[in-house]
This record gives C-alpha cells, structure tokens and sequence, in this order.
C-alpha cells in the first residue's frame, strides 16, 4: 500500500481544496493521461485499485501513477468521548485539485487507453477524462 516511509509529523488537519491544480496538470511521460475535473482526496487503496484495473486491462502498456498519498487522515474510534486528543491515522490519502494528471499510459492504442481508463474510472471517487500528450 502507499504510503510516506518517514514523516515527522504524522497527524495533519483536514486543510481546504481550493483552486485548480497548476503543477501536474499536463501529461509528462506517455502519451494519454487520466485528468481529474474535481477536487477532493484519493486514498491509498483508490490509487492501487486504479493501477490493478489499468495494468489488467492494457497489460501490454507502460503505466504511470502522478499522484501519491502523502496526507494522513485519523479518525476516532466509535462511541468515544469528546476529548483525549486526535485519532489514530485510519489511512493515507492524495489531495487531488481540478486539472491534475493522475494516471498515464504509453505504448498502446487510442481504444485500448480509453478502454483502460474507462475502468479506471470507475474505482475513483471524482468525475475524470481523457486527456492527450500535447507535442510542440
């Protein structure tokens, strides 16, 4: 699962999604990118989920992930009292602006990628398109 190694400083507080992504929002290293047209968090477990579908359905294609959990998000356990600090870490999750590249591919057909992604699509929590390389 994915996730920080090290962290100094493991609870982080929920923080605000606002404006759209201007970092990471072209497609860099294939030749099709999945881009996400909402904001909000991609957990550890959404992210492989995605990978599984897009490795099993376009085996012959080169696969990029863009994004990687870096936040934590706790939770407290149920019918607990009000006080006595933060909850534990429950997971790990991405924080995701409108216009960032979440997946690529490379090395396959426009059908095979959209078919790919298709699937793909269907695991995140976030309305997503297709997207191309721009070249020049």
């Amino acid at each position: 699962m994915l996730m920080p190694k090290r962290t100094k400083w493991r609870k982080q507080m929920r923080g605000v999604i606002r404006g759209e992504a201007t970092r990471g929002n072209e497609v860099a290293f294939g030749e099709y990118g999945l881009q996400a047209l909402e904001p909000g968090w991609l957990s550890a477990r959404v992210i492989e989920a995605g990978r599984v579908a897009a490795t099993r359905n376009a085996p012959e294609a080169k696969l990029w992930i863009r994004v990687f959990p870096h936040k934590s998000v706790s939770k407290k356990p149920a019918e607990t009292r009000m006080g006595t600090g933060k909850g534990d870490v429950e997971f790990w999750a991405a924080v995701i602006k409108p216009g960032t590249i979440l997946f690529e591919l490379d090395g396959v057909t426009p059908e095979a990628a959209k078919a790919a992604f298709n699937r793909v699509a269907h695991k995140l929590p976030l309305r997503v398109r297709m997207v191309r390389r721009r070249h020049g």
